[in-house]
C-alpha cells in the first residue's frame, strides 16, 4: 500500500514538473512531441493505474472489514479502506461523465451542423445527444448500486 502511495506521488509530481518545465521553457512543437509524449503518457498511466489499485485494494478492505455496519451507523470513524472504497465508488461516475463529456462535444457540434442545413432532422440528433448522456446515467446508476453493498 506504501509503495502505490509513494507510486502515485512520483507519478504526480512527475507531471507538475513537466508541465512547468514546459511552461517556462517552451519547445517547438516537433522536438516536444518526440521528447514528452511518451514520458507523459507513462505518467499519467502510473498515476491513473495507482489510483485504480487503491480504489479496488480500498474496496476490498472495507467489504472484508468487521465494522462496516458500526461506521455505516455513525458509531465508529470510518477507516482508510472505508475511505478508499467510496472512491472506488465514486470512480465510475467519474469516468462515465468524462467519457459523456468527450462524447457530448462533437455530437453537438455536428447536431447543430445538421440542423442549420435540414431543420427536420432536430429530432434525430436529439436521440444521438442522448444515447452520448446516458452513458453518465449508466455511470451514476452503478456507483448507487456499489454504494449500496458497502
Amino acid at each position: 500500500m506504501t509503495t502505490l502511495i509513494a507510486l502515485l506521488t512520483v507519478a504526480l509530481l512527475g507531471m507538475i514538473a513537466t508541465g512547468i518545465y514546459l511552461h517556462f521553457r517552451p519547445l517547438e512543437a516537433s522536438r516536444a512531441r518526440r521528447l514528452f509524449k511518451p514520458t507523459i503518457g507513462l505518467n499519467i498511466a502510473l498515476f491513473f493505474g495507482a489510483q485504480l489499485v487503491l480504489a479496488f485494494v480500498g474496496v476490498h478492505d472495507a467489504l472484508a472489514a468487521p465494522n462496516v455496519e458500526a461506521a455505516i451507523s455513525g458509531n465508529a470513524e470510518i477507516t482508510v479502506g472505508m475511505g478508499l472504497a467510496f472512491i472506488g465508488i465514486a470512480l465510475p461516475t467519474a469516468f462515465s461523465t468524462v467519457g459523456a463529456g468527450l462524447a457530448v462535444g462533437p455530437i453537438g457540434a455536428a447536431s447543430l451542423a445538421a440542423v442549420s442545413e435540414k431543420p427536420e432532422m432536430f429530432g434525430r440528433t436529439l436521440v444521438y445527444l442522448g444515447l452520448a448522456e446516458g452513458i453518465a446515467i449508466y455511470g451514476l446508476v452503478l456507483s448507487i448500486l456499489l454504494l449500496n453493498r458497502v
